[in-house]
């Protein structure tokens, strides 16, 4: 009997997705580049399964039931090329290649192009959950060749994380739209692991409480709104004692890595003239830690005065939670509204409340809110953003005094909170019917001749004017916003 599918790339994500899909019932079968991985793999962590294994890639097609099905778990970039261009002459038309690595969207949006012209069907999907998820059900979130989705359905189906008995993937779109929204996943995945960490900076050198006293709030916050699994892991990490029997969170030096997909959002979102304020502050938090040397250097030369919260430490608690919600709202608002301009720019045809649905269980930013999105889009399929809908536009009315006040408080004690700051600055910014972008575009109209348009004058009509009475009456050009 045949393998029904594939997969290259025994890492951890790889075995845990190999063990996932035969607990369920499908065979697979398995190669890696270090075929000595295979038999350990197979004497290990496999052994009493069906997984059988392959030493070559032309073994491990042979194995295969038609139409052949074959998973990339590698390093994302040219290592997935390298492993298309190996596999072309061993597949037939209708044979399907799929990369579940963290692969940038418009790599996949060539791939797609590419293999469809070879004959073959490609699909580009996020997976997200880390090894426990990988293991035990994933968030998946498929995107590419339409044509193979039904030969992948129950698999990716059944090995997904379920939520009330609905699995945590569905087809997302065409061409790259399936890694597209696993990078717009990464990057707000981002952003609540810094909204987070300022609100345990803030809990801890502001209020001055024991990592046992902010371990019992991230766990009662666990219980409420702020339900997730990276406060319910953020509670784990705070109550785990080193050798010495302390905190080992104070063991741990404080930089922090990154490998690209939050970046990849910034720099999209740029692109796309979408106002990610928050991901973007997330992911230049993680390069102002990597400075440490320079921090510590700078922490001698320009010493922080001395500043003590003398206040009521309850009310600061509660604060500080209207803060994270608030601005975890934020996040997820600019998000999506970055999914949305992609989808219009690309002419992808995206589901959000069926996305919301696929993070709900099995990915690192699953939360308990991730619900309320998907009933605000499936109550409005148009929404133009997550703060227009009545749930989340009640929930920042509520905390929007606690919000401000955490933020002031933080200023005054000197912790440094930019993706508190940077979301209630878009907040404020996205309310504010008329901004100072007047005087700004008449700045640029002075000294660059850039134009602007008039308030009591037709979208679309554009103006200059000769300031300095000695300029001249040509324009530089018009804009798009």
């Amino acid at each position: 009997m045949k393998a029904n599918i594939g997969l290259i790339g025994l890492a951890v994500m790889g075995q845990n997705l190999v063990l996932n899909m035969n607990d369920h019932g499908f065979k697979v079968a398995v190669y890696n580049r270090t075929t000595s991985k295979v038999d350990d793999f197979l004497h290990d962590a496999a052994k009493g399964t069906h997984v059988i294994g392959a030493h070559s890639l032309e073994e491990l097609v042979d194995k295969l039931e038609s139409p052949r099905k074959v998973m990339l778990m590698v390093k994302a970039g040219e290592v997935v090329d390298l492993y298309i261009d190996h596999l072309l002459p061993l597949l037939s038309p209708g044979d399907i290649i799929i990369d579940g690595g963290n692969s940038l969207y418009s790599d996949s949006n060539r791939r797609t192009a590419y293999l469809k012209e070879k004959g073959i069907l490609f699909i580009g999907t996020g997976v997200s959950g880390g090894e426990e998820g990988a293991r035990h059900g994933p968030s998946i979130m498929p995107g590419g060749n339409k044509d193979a989705w039904e030969a992948v359905k129950p698999i990716f189906q059944a090995i997904s994380a379920k939520v009330d008995g609905a699995p945590c993937c569905e087809w997302v779109g065409d061409n790259g739209s399936g890694h597209y929204v696993k990078m717009v996943h990464n990057g707000i995945e981002y952003g609540d692991m810094q909204l987070i960490c300022e609100a345990y900076q803030l809990l801890r050198e502001g209020l001055g409480l024991s990592v046992d006293e902010i371990q019992g709030i991230f766990a009662d916050w666990n219980k409420g709104v702020l339900d997730s699994y990276l406060v319910e892991i953020t509670a784990n990490i705070l109550a785990y004692k080193d050798e010495n029997d302390q905190p080992l969170i104070d063991s741990i030096l404080d930089t922090a890595g990154q490998k690209g997909t939050g970046k990849w959002t910034g720099i999209n979102a740029l692109d796309m003239g979408i106002p990610l304020t928050l991901i973007a502050e997330s992911v230049f938090a993680r390069c102002l830690s990597a400075q440490k040397d320079d921090r510590v250097k700078a922490a001698q030369h320009l010493p922080k005065k001395a500043s003590t919260f003398n206040g009521d430490k309850q009310k600061m608690v509660d604060a500080i939670h209207d803060a994270l919600y608030a601005s975890k709202i934020i996040s997820y608002a600019q998000g999506f509204q970055l999914m949305r301009e992609a989808a219009s720019e690309y002419r992808w045809s995206l589901n959000y409340g069926e996305i919301a649905l696929m993070w709900r269980g099995g990915c690192i930013i699953r939360s308990q809110f991730l619900g309320n999105i998907k009933q605000a889009f499936d109550a409005n399929p148009e929404l133009e953003s997550l703060l227009l809908a009545d749930y989340f536009a009640e929930a920042m009315s509520q905390a929007d005094a606690g919000w401000r006040k955490a933020v002031i408080q933080a200023i005054e004690l000197n912790v440094p909170t930019p993706a508190f700051s940077s979301a209630l600055a878009y907040f404020d910014g996205y309310r504010t019917a008329r901004l100072p972008a007047n005087l700004l575009q008449a700045q640029r109209d002075y000294f660059g001749a850039h134009t602007y348009e008039r308030i009591d004058r037709p979208r679309g009509e554009f103006f200059h004017t000769d300031w300095t009475g000695h300029g001249g009456k040509t324009a530089s050009t018009t804009y798009t916003v």
